[in-house]
């Protein structure tokens, strides 16, 4: 069993003395019901060993929704400072970029009236599901490598895909610098080809939505947020061009731990200096996957719009807006406490509060869009960043609810024909290749969205906006 001693009401410290091997302390934001979900895996055991890690500052962190990972635990952060720092890529895991963006529709649920069914079944049929590619934009060699450098703004301009202000309302606008497709292997690439405008499997989806209820009125109004409007929430990463990249530099890394004399706890946490060929390239790769992401979620959008334009008409898909894109993993190098640092984020969320000159000028009075999934049968929410994130937590929030079953459990507990049949008795609206896949994603193998977002508002991350009620679900 762990030992935690409590900072304050939200923070949790696991100390530096706890272990030798330790170089700094792992703090985990919780409240003490989350705290007990949290103890039944191995997570914490996991941040510790993140803690060892060359070069990190201040503290391995973890969110409320925090959950086993692959080397890192999804929900966790951790900052290195260059040269000497490490770039590790299971602190970004293998679906690089997962995230989400969320449109705004000029619509309320009661003006899209028995319509509701229409329109899901146009957006599972113009965002494909499913583990393979087939998508809508296959790629030839040339377009590939300019989504790999550019992001979505190369849809723009290639194949007049969404519109600039799109590539306006994405976090960094679609882009990390310094992609070199020269990073990305062959496989990765080929892999990536035909992926574009594909929501994948697992947990990925795209959920129909209304505005249950506003929280902060100001903020609301600068995100174009009102009670009863429909939201489009895309939630999708780099497929499998993304996943590749990540195999092919955590096997290159462990291959050179001797060589950087870096002794690890655990080889899934492989990594190499930033100033180190290894480090430099996989950052390069790294970019391009998350590059590639945005573009996906930008083509999936695009999707929607075609579809929205189908059952609810060509102006309503036209005044169909992004309020933002938000990254879950990723690793970007920021400036915190005065110095340069690469901020890893595994299965967390930028959160950047008003005034930061990151963020595009309609949000850098108000702070930025925050997106936090529930689950498919409860609800979201909106956040928006506070000044407290960059005090305390690198910028960051959670990125979702947070597993507390395995899919195993899940499936176990219930049968995705059983699941579809709740769902749809609660309203909910629902389109899945695979009953299997749907079981894994049950509402209940998830922790309460509400009780971690309480506590990311509590700890001064992030404050409350809006929450959403799914309505219709198209599920990966």
């Amino acid at each position: 069993m762990v030992e935690l001693r409590r900072l304050d009401e939200t923070l949790w410290e696991i100390p530096r003395e706890a272990r030798a091997d330790m170089r700094v302390p792992a703090r985990v934001f919780a409240d003490e019901e989350l705290l007990d979900a949290i103890r039944g895996d191995q997570s914490l055991e996991q941040l510790q060993n993140v803690a060892t890690l060359p070069r990190i500052v201040d503290a391995a962190l973890a969110m409320p929704d925090v959950h086993q990972g692959y080397g890192f635990p999804v929900g966790g952060i951790a900052a290195t400072e260059p040269p000497d720092g490490v770039v590790s890529p299971g602190g970004v895991g293998y679906d690089i970029n997962c995230g989400v963006r969320l449109l705004a529709l000029p619509i309320s649920v009661d003006e899209l009236g028995e319509r509701k069914e229409a329109l899901v079944h146009e957006i599972s049929r113009a965002a494909p599901t499913g583990g393979r590619g087939g998508g809508p934009l296959s790629l030839g060699e040339r377009e590939l490598e300019r989504v790999l450098v550019e992001g979505p703004r190369a849809l723009v301009e290639m194949r007049g895909v969404g519109t600039d202000e799109d590539v306006e309302l994405t976090e960094s606008r679609g882009r990390l610098e310094g992609a070199s497709v020269r990073a990305v292997s062959d496989r990765a690439r080929t892999r990536g080809a035909d992926q574009l405008g594909t929501i994948g499997s697992g947990n990925h989806f795209v959920e129909l939505q209304r505005v249950e209820r506003i929280h902060d009125g100001e903020a609301a109004e600068a995100f174009g947020l009102r009670e009863g409007q429909l939201t489009v929430l895309i939630h999708s990463g780099s497929r499998g061009l993304g996943h590749q990249v990540c195999t092919d530099y955590v096997k290159r890394m462990d291959a050179s731990l001797a060589r950087y004399r870096i002794e690890l706890p655990d080889r899934q946490l492989s990594c190499a200096p930033l100033s180190s060929p290894e480090g430099r390239d996989y950052m390069a790769a790294m970019a391009g996957a998350a590059n590639f992401a945005w573009a996906n979620r930008h083509a999936i959008a695009h999707g929607v719009r075609s579809a929205i334009a189908q059952v609810l008409g060509k102006n309503t898909a036209r005044a169909t807006r992004t309020l933002y894109d938000v990254a879950h993993n990723v690793a970007k190098l920021e400036r915190h406490g005065g110095r340069e640092v690469c901020v890893h984020r595994k299965g967390a969320t930028r959160a950047f509060p008003a005034g930061s000159t990151e963020l595009p000028d309609a949000y850098r009075q108000v702070g930025q869009p925050v997106f936090i999934p529930g689950s498919m049968g409860t609800a979201s929410y909106v956040l928006v960043g506070r000044p407290g994130s960059m005090e305390r937590s690198f910028g960051t929030v959670c990125h979702g609810a947070g597993r507390r079953m395995s899919r195993t459990g899940a499936r176990k507990q219930i049968s995705g024909a059983d699941l579809r049949r709740q769902l749809e008795a609660a309203g909910i609206t629902v389109r899945c290749a695979s009953n299997r896949g749907l079981a894994e994603e049950a509402p209940f193998a998830y922790k309460e969205v509400d009780r971690v977002v309480e506590v990311v508002e509590r700890a001064g991350l992030a404050g409350r906006v809006a929450r959403l009620r799914p309505i219709g679900v198209v599920k990966g």
